[in-house]
């Protein structure tokens, strides 16, 4: 029985670690087409545009990455710890 939810914890950290891997390429893909083009228009619109997507793509890209590191604040066991905390707090007050 423990086996299987480790299992199944493990498959759930690989599905979100895979599912930003995707995020993190698309980023790159789409943020490069987006430089290329403001490269290729700069003269036209005379200032450097691309950055603004970049940054707020790339502010919840980081925050993306930090929910599926290990050492994130949501880690696999964060939701067992606070169940059993709050457990002990309400048998305190009993």
């Amino acid at each position: 029985m423990e086996e299987d939810k480790k299992y199944e914890r493990a498959k759930k950290r690989v599905i979100n670690l895979k599912a930003f891997y995707i995020h993190l390429i698309v980023y790159i893909l789409v943020n490069t087409l987006l430089v290329i083009l403001n490269l290729m228009n700069y003269e036209d619109v005379g200032r450097w545009w691309f950055v603004y997507p970049l940054l707020g793509w790339g502010i919840g890209l980081v925050f993306h990455g930090l929910s599926v590191a290990p050492f994130g604040l949501f880690r696999p066991d964060w939701e067992e710890r606070k169940i059993k905390e709050y457990m002990k707090k309400d048998n305190r007050n009993d």
